[in-house]
């Protein structure tokens, strides 16, 4: 931990873009988990559980996209080295943690979609387009489809949980600055 008499060294933060894509996909996590828990206590076959769906499917698709997006320029643009102070043991949860996360979140909305397709429903995106079922409809797949979005929100608890207590580790009781590396504006140390 710095003192007030040396000089700490500012660890190389993530980019604009890395920062922002983060940012976005944790907001609208946050939003489709609270729309999928509204759907739950929403009446079938009524317009505010059909809004709903419509609602939860949009934001999980814009999630897909937002990851894939993430994805793609976490390749493209390799994330900053860790510091050389951190343990090995945290070196490999921090990558087995990002690397499910990006699974999960790019495997819930195509689950989600492949259920609503193997039902033969269109799902509408915002309800300014309608992506159509592009599979024939099974009812195995569809049931299949639905378990495995359902089972996976607990595996995405789980992650999130460890990601955030990661971070907070770092910010609150180590501030070592990792923490800093992904917020939008940098502590004043």
């Amino acid at each position: 931990m710095p003192n007030a008499g040396s000089v700490a060294a500012v660890a190389p933060r993530y980019d604009r873009v890395a920062r922002s894509g983060h940012w976005l996909v944790a907001a609208l996590a946050v939003v489709v988990v609270s729309l999928g828990r509204a759907i739950t206590g929403a009446p079938r076959n009524t317009p505010q559980r059909d809004l709903l769906v419509t609602m939860h499917s949009s934001v999980g698709l814009t999630i897909l996209g937002a990851m894939v997006f993430r994805a793609g320029w976490r390749w493209r643009h390799p994330p900053p080295p860790l510091p050389a102070n951190i343990a090995r043991l945290e070196r490999v949860l921090a990558r087995l943690t990002h690397l499910v996360l990006y699974f999960i979140l790019i495997i819930m909305p195509l689950v989600g979609y492949l259920n609503a397709a193997a039902e033969g429903h269109a799902v509408s995106v915002f309800g300014f387009a309608s992506i159509p079922p592009l599979l024939p409809e099974n009812g195995r797949l569809s049931q299949m489809a639905i378990a495995i979005h359902l089972v996976g929100q607990y595996p995405l608890y789980f992650f999130v949980t460890l990601h955030v207590a990661g971070a907070l580790f770092h910010g609150v009781v180590r501030r070592d600055e990792i923490l800093e590396r992904m917020l939008p504006l940098r502590r004043a140390l």
